[in-house]
């Protein structure tokens, strides 16, 4: 069972659009996350038209949806992205799919793509996903303080990176 990730397609755009928008991913994916099917179906244009700069992918197992990832260049004279929007549906929780996804995505990005830089923000609340970035060889950089209103109030930002040379081969 190995995860496969392609550009989103129009065709995907429901089931991210409840991927993402769950009671249960919601609170966890940042700020600037889709909201409605049209908000949806932007960004999947979006990653089909710049794919040098934004990509929305979907994982597949065994050809079925099972989550998503999504990148963009945030520095591109250093070749730095940011991941965004990891989620796994629900249907397909703990079976570690998760890692799965992250480490296919590392080597999308750093390897395939030949970014130097993977930057990720996690929530500091968001313990399960701070430990999920360490166990798939994220390195922890340090915590932007108070940096997010959610919940009702601040929160930090832990932030991680993996650098190209630190794919594991």
């Amino acid at each position: 069972m190995s995860v496969v990730l392609r550009r989103a397609s129009r065709s995907d755009a429901e089931f991210l659009l409840e991927l993402i928008t769950g009671d249960d991913t919601r609170e966890f994916l940042g700020g600037g996350v889709s909201q409605t099917l049209d908000d949806v179906l932007r960004d999947i244009d979006r990653s089909e038209r710049e794919p040098e700069r934004y990509g929305w992918l979907v994982a597949e197992v065994d050809g079925e949806r099972v989550g998503s990832a999504a990148y963009e260049v945030v520095n591109e004279r250093n070749r730095i992205v940011e991941g965004r929007r990891l989620a796994v549906h629900p249907r397909f929780r703990g079976r570690k799919l998760g890692d799965d996804i992250a480490r296919a995505f590392q080597r999308l990005v750093l390897g395939e793509l030949g970014f130097h830089r993977l930057e990720i923000q996690i929530y500091g609340f968001n313990e399960r996903a701070v430990a999920h970035a360490e166990r798939v060889g994220y390195v922890r950089e340090g915590v932007k303080r108070r940096a997010y209103e959610k919940r009702g109030e601040w929160q930090d930002a832990v932030l991680f990176a993996m650098l190209q040379e630190e794919l594991p081969h």
